[in-house]
């Protein structure tokens, strides 16, 4: 299990436990987090639980694939370096401390 840290765009934090094996859209969206619309449930088919993740992480995350390359094009106002889709971001014990903010809006 990970404690994740959800910013709103606001700046309202969120500290939740997320099990493992879930991914960082799935632990907000079963939390009730505001701010992540995952409007394709998870299939990496839109943009809507794009999130900024905090520069202290961006490296000990997993790569993006083409795929996540592809559906931030459509996000707003993406980040070529912390942007991520929190769809694709599986929770391990290695997450636990991970901080997210999530953009004005999702499109």
């Amino acid at each position: 299990m990970a404690k994740i840290t959800y910013i709103e765009h606001n700046g309202t934090r969120h500290e939740v436990e997320v099990p493992n094996g879930l991914t960082v859209m799935e632990g907000a969206r079963d939390n009730n987090i505001p701010g992540i619309d995952a409007d394709c449930g998870g299939a990496c088919a839109c943009s809507t639980c794009h999130v900024y993740v905090d520069p202290a992480w961006v490296d000990k995350l997993t790569p993006k694939d083409d795929m996540e390359e592809d559906m931030l094009d459509f996000a707003f106002e993406p980040d070529p370096v912390r942007s991520r889709l929190t769809c694709q971001l599986k929770v391990t014990d290695e997450l636990d401390g991970l901080v997210v903010q999530m953009p004005e809006k999702q499109i």
